[in-house]
């Protein structure tokens, strides 16, 4: 039986998926922030292969209510497991981070925190008031879980005054099971549906080199549509450990091009399409 890790081997990564290596003093201060601060950031604990292009730039992505995650998502560099109790200050700490980085545009997320009544929905919508309060001219990006249906909570954490709600529905329908057990398509997608009803900025991001097909994502972005979303993200999977879910394939920076302009073409306002795209590249693009 091969293993992950052959299969991983036998695809060698292309030219087009060259990572910088983080170094400047940008990004040393954007670190120094983080861990003065006791932060976490998706930056580090996902992994995310843009940490050198966005903390140079002096931006990062907060990750909130933790470092655990109550999910084990198969391409998820995020740790698994019992989360601690919530941390109340954490809204405050957050708010003055950025603050001091003179961040233009925040973005926020989260991991899941299932076994809250609220899903942590209260630690939210106090972090986007106190970013409001201190810096009063930021905007704010929050990418937010599922919240399993507990629409009540989806309220309370997208009415606070951010300015783009995004959710990740991160595969095609065909391949929820696999990459994503524990959450539902069609849950995300009524998600996103009251979002855009809410009246907000609407996002979403998918990964490619899963296992889909072409036209499997010409159909999700056409059921994204129809549930009002504005803004999609399009990057390439890439497998953050030897035991995470092994990358299908490399997809050619020229399909990630027909994307776009299928997506332009179709109705979405932006549409972030390339191998190293993630959810929050290039975000401060998507308020206006």
């Amino acid at each position: 039986m091969e293993t992950l890790v052959e299969k991983e081997q036998r695809i060698p990564k292309p030219d087009w998926l060259k990572v910088k290596i983080p170094a400047g003093e940008s990004y040393k201060r954007v670190k120094s922030i983080v861990k003065e601060h006791k932060l976490n950031t998706i930056c580090e604990s996902g992994h995310c292969p843009n940490v050198a292009e966005c903390w140079g730039a002096g931006t990062a992505t907060f990750m909130i209510l933790g470092n655990v995650c109550t999910r084990s998502c198969a391409f998820c560099a995020v740790a698994t497991g019992r989360p601690a109790g919530l941390d109340e200050k954490e809204p405050e700490r957050v708010a003055d981070a950025i603050r001091l980085m003179n961040v233009k545009h925040a973005v926020i997320t989260s991991v899941n925190r299932d076994e809250l009544p609220n899903k942590g929905a209260r630690i939210w919508h106090e972090t986007v008031l106190a970013i409001k309060r201190a810096c009063p001219n930021t905007t704010i990006e929050t990418l937010i879980p599922d919240v399993r249906a507990d629409w009540d909570a989806l309220e309370v954490m997208i009415s606070a005054g951010q300015e783009v709600v995004s959710h990740n529905m991160e595969t095609v329908k065909r391949l929820y099971r696999r990459v994503r057990p524990q959450a539902k398509y069609d849950r995300s997608i009524e998600e996103l549906r009251r979002i855009k009803a809410y009246g907000k900025r609407t996002k979403t991001g998918i990964m490619v080199g899963c296992g889909e097909t072409e036209d499997e994502v010409y159909e999700a972005m056409d059921e994204l549509l129809d549930a009002g979303v504005d803004v999609i993200t399009i990057g390439q999977y890439l497998q953050p450990t030897k035991i995470h879910m092994p990358v299908d394939r490399y997809v050619h920076p020229h399909e990630f091009l027909r994307y776009r302009r299928y997506g332009l073409e179709k109705g979405f306002m932006y549409v972030e399409s390339g191998p190293m795209v993630r959810s929050s590249y290039h975000a401060e693009r998507h308020v206006l």
